[in-house]
């Protein structure tokens, strides 16, 4: 008998797997099994059909989709800027790197992107929209 090196994979699993509520390496696991099982795809079909609305409106579920948690842009700034309350700040080092949240860890990288562009480059766009837009100026803007 050969040996059997992954525990079975029950419906509890599957509902967590469709919610996508797993660990990765367990992720990888089901998927595998996924694609070597056709009695699974079968299974996992009869739990994605049965399953209803169960946890689409637990609290958690909620948390997470309205990223209750997640600081908005202008707070991602201001600890860029090491300008928040520490204990604020604490909590968003915590929320980045800890947590590891995808949105903010995205955010975060948005205006690290947007703070190292060359100061140049602002003052050029600058310049043009103040040139396209000088007409509208009258004689004021041909100082």
């Amino acid at each position: 008998m050969g040996e059997i090196h992954q525990t079975a994979i029950d419906d509890e699993t599957l509902r967590s797997y469709l919610a996508e509520t797993l660990p990765g390496e367990d992720m990888a696991r089901v998927e595998k099994s996924l694609r070597d099982s056709a009695e699974l795809r079968a299974r996992l079909e009869d739990v994605r059909q049965n399953r209803g609305d169960t946890g689409l409106h637990t609290l958690g579920a909620i948390w997470r989709r309205g990223r209750l948690t997640c600081p908005n842009r202008q707070q991602l700034g201001s600890y860029l800027l090491d300008a928040l309350d520490p204990d604020f700040a604490s909590y968003l080092t915590f929320h980045l790197d800890v947590v590891a949240c995808p949105f903010c860890q995205a955010n975060l990288a948005d205006l690290k992107a947007k703070a190292a562009q060359p100061s140049g480059a602002s003052k050029s766009r600058h310049h043009r929209i103040l040139r396209s837009s000088q007409h509208l100026l009258g004689d004021e803007g041909r100082s």
